[in-house]
């Protein structure tokens, strides 16, 4: 547990909620690759298929592809409009740690990247659910209550089984991926879907100060 243990804390993803992923993603992707990235549906999988074929890239492949990008792409990450302001506001209210599913030695990275931008925050690497993670950051901070932020439902289900009493925004700043995505507010396992920073900060904040947390 840390010196300040009695903030609160707010537990955020970086891909879609800090920096936009996807878009540069699919630049790099057609530029150099020889891959067409078009989303036509909730699949992620199935929007990248080969330029000379028309083929879908297989699973192998779009591992490869995304640990290309994050090896040697990274710069090429620009921030979501309004998050870096937005979660330096909430740094004066809040423990800042980032939660994001990327191998561990990516983690230093992931860290330098977002201080370039101005986000200055302990960077935590995860892969598969974050649900257990998340437990384990909330037990060390010991905070006086925890909001998670992240663009995926999966890892909200994984949150609202694993941390009782977490708050959760599910957002998701990337207007090609947003329409897309099930909501997790809808589903019972956020409390809110906002995907605009300008709308999602007066949000937080009130999560920081009210008393009786209703669901």
């Amino acid at each position: 547990m840390n010196g300040q243990a009695s903030r609160p804390l707010i537990i955020s993803d970086c891909d879609e909620v800090l920096l936009h992923m996807v878009a540069p993603f699919r630049d790099w992707l057609g530029e150099s690759q020889g891959v067409e990235f078009r989303m036509v549906g909730n699949s992620f999988a199935n929007a990248m298929r080969w330029q000379d074929t028309g083929e879908p890239v297989g699973e192998r492949d779009i591992w490869r592809l995304l640990g290309g990008f994050f090896d040697t792409e990274m710069h090429r990450q620009l921030p979501i409009d309004g998050a870096v302001a937005g979660i330096n506001a909430l740094a004066e209210h809040a423990d800042i740690v980032v939660l994001t599913n990327l191998n561990d030695e990516r983690c230093d990275r992931r860290a330098e990247q977002l201080a370039e931008h101005g986000i200055h925050a302990r960077v935590f690497t995860n892969q598969g659910p974050k649900g257990p993670a998340l437990s384990g950051i909330v037990a060390e901070y010991g905070p006086s209550r925890a909001i998670f932020i992240d663009d995926l439902p999966q890892h909200h289900e994984s949150a609202s089984e694993c941390v009782p009493g977490l708050r959760q925004l599910h957002f998701c700043g990337e207007p090609m991926l947003a329409p897309y995505i099930d909501c997790a507010h809808e589903k019972g396992h956020a409390h809110a879907r906002i995907d605009r920073w300008t709308e999602a900060l007066p949000w937080l904040l009130g999560q920081l100060y009210e008393e009786d947390l209703c669901q």
